[in-house]
């Protein structure tokens, strides 16, 4: 199971180190003591903490997330196999995103549960609405 420092955490989650350690002082993110006594999250943890985040109606302590050229990194939070086929799910900041992949794909990928992944979406058609 990969695990993930403070610093890394913020940056897939588009927040400070200072505000992913108040949550975890907090009691809202688990983590523990690595070897050298650096402070690291499970992946496990930190994809149910994403999934708990990103249902957060308020949506995580930043000013304005942005995605640069439609890149989302983020944490894998679910992976369904059925057949040829496999749904990923990823929580990238407040955004949950969904791909179909190939099973083959997915292991290839070694994508599970607290993985880190970047979703790229390419579209044709994009549709914008105000609020």
């Amino acid at each position: 199971m990969p695990t993930y420092s403070v610093g890394r955490v913020a940056q897939l989650l588009g927040v400070s180190p200072d505000t992913v350690r108040r949550w975890a002082d907090a009691g809202r993110l688990p983590t523990h003591r690595d070897e050298h006594g650096h402070r690291v999250v499970e992946g496990r943890d930190l994809a149910a903490f994403t999934v708990r985040l990103g249902q957060d109606t308020a949506g995580p302590e930043t000013t304005h997330l942005t995605s640069a050229r439609n890149t989302f990194p983020g944490i894998v939070t679910r992976v369904v196999k059925d057949g040829i086929i496999a749904q990923v799910e990823i929580q990238a900041g407040p955004h949950r995103v969904v791909s179909l992949l190939t099973s083959e794909a997915v292991d290839e990928l070694g994508l599970s549960e607290g993985v880190e992944a970047v979703a790229r979406v390419k579209s044709t058609s994009v549709t914008v609405e105000l609020p």
